[in-house]
């Protein structure tokens, strides 16, 4: 079995940049310990811990949409919903187990374990 490390996701809202182009869809790849570590050490984490997200997400987030550079200023330009989307899926594609689900089959009612997928539809 392969590792996955790189997940295609899609945003429920997007990120709206300065010249009005809606960015919704992008990658994360799993986070390292050096991306916990370096974050632990920014000024910015230490002065409010809360940014600690803002970096992790800025160096997770391979691809948004058009964007060439994903910073923490493109993060804190989400909307809320849209990072509570990211903060999740970070969570759960780091955990130690692989991302799966129990589901069941709205047609014939089946249970099973899916992975899980992060691209929104509609």
């Amino acid at each position: 079995m392969e590792l996955q490390t790189i997940y295609p996701f899609r945003l429920p809202k997007g990120y709206l940049d300065g010249e009005g182009t809606l960015h919704r869809e992008g990658q994360m790849r799993l986070a390292t310990a050096g991306d916990e570590l370096s974050a632990l050490r920014d000024p910015r984490v230490k002065a409010d811990e809360s940014f600690m997200n803002i970096l992790l997400l800025s160096r997770v987030v391979t691809s948004l949409g058009t964007l060439r550079e994903i910073t923490p200023a493109v993060m804190e330009g989400l909307f809320v919903g849209d990072l509570e989307f990211l903060q999740n899926m970070y969570d759960t594609i780091n955990r130690a187990d692989s991302p799966r689900i129990q589901v069941v089959c709205p047609h014939c009612g089946e249970k099973f374990e899916d992975t899980i997928n992060f691209l929104a539809t509609g």
